[in-house]
């Protein structure tokens, strides 16, 4: 299990360290040029390595491999629209709340409004919306619509999981996430996108971003407990701190911090308290693993 355990904290680190070094490419590719060369790339990879087979598809299951792929387009988009505007680490933990509703919706446990309470104070001193020294709001606001797009994505996965093997429809749908970037890209991007270094670097941060994570989270959900993968999951806004803080010197204060941390530590929270409701149902773990980690980076 501690093999499983390190393997998954390396995949957290390696979307986050790849958000990081996405974030160096902005000043020559913008948030739309990076994007659009993360998932153009990263769809190329997919498609090489699962092979999706489209051939006796229904047009049902094909308009939902699609949908996911638009869902995970426009989820990118506005996360790193996002990181263009403010830090990694809140970037990240605004963003959180969309898995987080997923796992609080329907719950009928008192102790979740608890979590709901903290997780809301932590975003919005995050957000300080009347201090002088608060987020840019349009950043915010993307972050958030990257969060709402983070929740359908993980609803849309579980659903596209049950009908196309492993990946596959993923890997299909990965290309026509590339379009929604497509406009944004051209705008931003320009004839840069074409530059054989800076199409290196979009392979870097998609391979970073898709592949590498999700080939270690694989092999650790062989032997690791679904409740133990939520709480590691839980951690990715203090690791996206912590690569904010060393590739792009972004420091946080203290009371970012300690918001950050009441985010961290709701979402631990909700996780607990799902994990005795989750015992005995069939997991989609594997596929929502995908959608935890395909969602930045």
């Amino acid at each position: 299990m501690r093999r499983a355990v390190g393997l998954l904290l390396l995949a957290g680190a390696t979307v986050q360290f790849g958000a990081a070094f996405a974030v160096q490419l902005f000043d020559r590719l913008g948030p739309g040029g990076t994007v659009l060369l993360r998932l153009a790339l990263a769809a190329v990879v997919l498609v090489a390595v699962f092979r999706p087979r489209v051939r006796g598809r229904s047009p049902a299951e094909l308009r939902l491999a699609v949908a996911l792929g638009l869902v995970l387009g426009l989820m990118n988009w506005s996360f790193y629209e996002a990181l263009g505007r403010i830090p990694l680490g809140p970037t990240v933990t605004i963003e959180f709340i969309g898995p987080l509703s997923v796992g609080l919706w329907g719950s009928r446990r008192p102790l979740d409004l608890l979590w709901i309470a903290l997780a809301a104070a932590g975003v919005v001193a995050l957000a300080d919306p009347f201090g002088a020294g608060g987020l840019d709001p349009a950043g915010v606001a993307l972050a958030l619509g990257a969060g709402a797009c983070w929740a359908a994505y993980i609803l849309l996965s579980a659903r596209t999981g049950r009908v196309w093997p492993g990946v596959s429809g993923l890997a299909f749908g990965m290309g026509f996430g590339a379009l929604v970037a497509l406009p944004a890209g051209i705008v931003q991007g320009g004839a840069e996108l074409l530059h054989p270094a800076l199409i290196a670097g979009g392979l870097v941060v998609a391979l970073a971003s898709s592949v590498i994570p999700y080939s270690l989270e694989m092999e650790a959900l062989r032997t690791l407990p679904e409740h133990v993968f939520g709480v590691l999951m839980s951690l990715d806004p203090a690791i996206a701190s912590l690569a904010g803080l060393v590739l792009l010197g972004q420091g946080l204060s203290t009371g970012d911090v300690a918001a950050i941390a009441c985010v961290v530590v709701a979402s631990i929270g909700v996780t607990a308290g799902a994990a005795a409701q989750r015992a005995g149902v069939g997991s989609d773990l594997p596929v929502r693993a995908a959608a935890a980690r395909n969602r930045s980076g």
